[in-house]
């Protein structure tokens, strides 16, 4: 398993944390270390966190969306949706300090998603899930692409106008991977590991592409 890969999720037991704070944390605060990220995925696995929670792998793909999406998304907005649809999954805090530091940790991963785009797009890498698979390693990439479809949800409107477009086809591996339901004339085209590999392998050669279709339409808004 990649060790990028697992399960996360957050609370509610504590009030948010305020917009002025989330800004100054994204300038301030470094990048998760390796053990900080291992902190997050033991407590997204843990049993303070519901069954619907996301897992490491999914929030990784929702807030790639939310980095890279054509809108800016309020945290009161999106938190709520890492710990599952309704408001008692939110996790079981031990007390308000473990539910500000389990915050911190998430918005730090989103900016370095974010930092990653605004640096060097197309060295962005997806968490995704490795498996061995006939003796040979092969990436899944359903959880990561549940999410990003999660985060699209957000702005279906918006987002619209990337499925409507020329470039649609760059969120064809997303849809066949992450929808909760698809054609049936779809249902060959992930029917096997191996498949399921190469449609994994086209998500990373589109997500530095979506982030492109998204900055020239907001650099032509501005004119």
């Amino acid at each position: 398993m990649n060790p990028m890969t697992n399960s996360w999720s957050l609370p509610q037991a504590v009030k948010l944390i305020s917009i002025p704070f989330f800004e100054s944390l994204m300038s301030n605060e470094q990048l998760l270390s390796e053990q900080e990220f291992d902190e997050l995925d033991r407590f997204l696995l843990s049993d303070r966190c519901s069954d619907e929670a996301m897992t490491m792998d999914a929030l990784h793909g929702f807030l790639t969306c939310i980095a890279l999406g054509p809108d800016a998304i309020r945290p009161d907005e999106w938190l709520p949706r890492v710990w599952g649809p309704e408001p008692e999954d939110s996790p079981k805090f031990r007390n308000p300090e473990q539910a500000k530091h389990i915050e911190q940790l998430i918005f730090r991963t989103l900016e370095d998603i974010k930092l990653t785009f605004e640096v060097a797009p197309n060295d962005f890498e997806p968490l995704f899930c490795e498996h061995q698979w006939k003796g040979q390693s092969i990436l899944d990439a359903e959880a990561w692409a549940w999410g990003f479809v999660e985060g699209m949800s957000l702005r279906d409107e918006t987002w619209d106008l990337l499925l409507q477009s020329p470039q649609a086809e760059l969120l064809r591996a997303i849809h066949l991977l992450g929808a909760e339901e698809i054609g049936d004339d779809e249902i060959s085209q992930i029917d096997d590991p191996a498949k399921c590999h190469k449609l994994a392998v086209e998500i990373e050669a589109s997500i530095p592409q979506i982030h492109r279709f998204w900055l020239q339409r907001r650099k032509a808004n501005l004119h």
